[in-house]
C-alpha cells in the first residue's frame, strides 16, 4: 500500500470512498465528503493523503486547521478519515492517521484534535481532555494530541466548513 497527497484526478474517487465508509455510520450527518469537499475549495485542507493499492484509491484522511478560543494557536484537526467498506479494518485508516500526524507534526504543529472513538483513537496518542472542549460533545469522544508541552485550553472551532451540506 502506497499512501500520497492527494492530487487532482483522486478527487471523485476521495468523495466516492467518503460517501461510501460514512453510509452506515450511525453518528454521521451524511456531509462528510461535502466537508472534504468545502476545505479543499476554501484552501483550508491542510494535509490530504490517499491510501492506494494496485492503483485504486482504497482511503483518505485529512487535516484541517482549529481554533481555541477564537485564535490560531497552530493546532489542527483529524477528519474526516475514510476508509472503502470493504477494505476496513485492515490497518489502512491507521496508516494514513500516523503517516498525516507525522506530515501535520513536521509543519510545526503543535498539536491535533479528533472527534471519534475514544478506544480507536487512544492508540493514537489521542486523550480526552475537558479543558479543550467542543460545544455539544460528551468531554470522551472529543480528544487532544499535544505536539508541545503548551496545552491551550478553552472552546474548539472547526473550520467553517464543517457546516457544509
Amino acid at each position: 500500500m502506497e499512501i500520497r497527497e492527494e492530487t487532482s484526478s483522486d478527487i471523485d474517487a476521495i468523495r466516492s470512498i467518503t460517501r461510501a465508509a460514512f453510509i452506515s455510520v450511525e453518528h454521521s450527518s451524511q456531509t462528510e465528503s461535502a466537508i472534504v469537499d468545502a476545505l479543499r475549495n476554501s484552501g483550508a485542507l491542510s494535509i490530504s493523503l490517499v491510501a492506494v493499492e494496485s492503483n485504486e484509491i482504497v482511503g483518505h484522511v485529512a487535516f484541517s486547521p482549529i481554533t481555541i478560543e477564537g485564535e490560531n494557536k497552530g493546532w489542527f484537526g483529524l477528519g474526516p478519515v475514510s476508509v472503502r467498506p470493504d477494505k476496513q479494518r485492515k490497518g489502512i485508516g491507521a496508516n494514513l492517521i500516523e503517516d498525516g500526524l507525522r506530515r501535520v507534526s513536521s509543519m510545526e504543529a503543535k498539536g491535533c484534535v479528533v472527534l471519534g472513538d475514544p478506544n480507536y483513537y487512544a492508540r493514537f496518542g489521542f486523550e480526552a481532555d475537558a479543558e479543550l472542549f467542543l460545544d455539544g460533545v460528551p468531554t470522551e469522544y472529543f480528544m487532544r494530541r499535544a505536539f508541545e508541552e503548551d496545552m491551550p485550553h478553552g472552546r474548539v472551532a472547526y473550520h467553517k466548513s464543517f457546516d457544509a451540506k
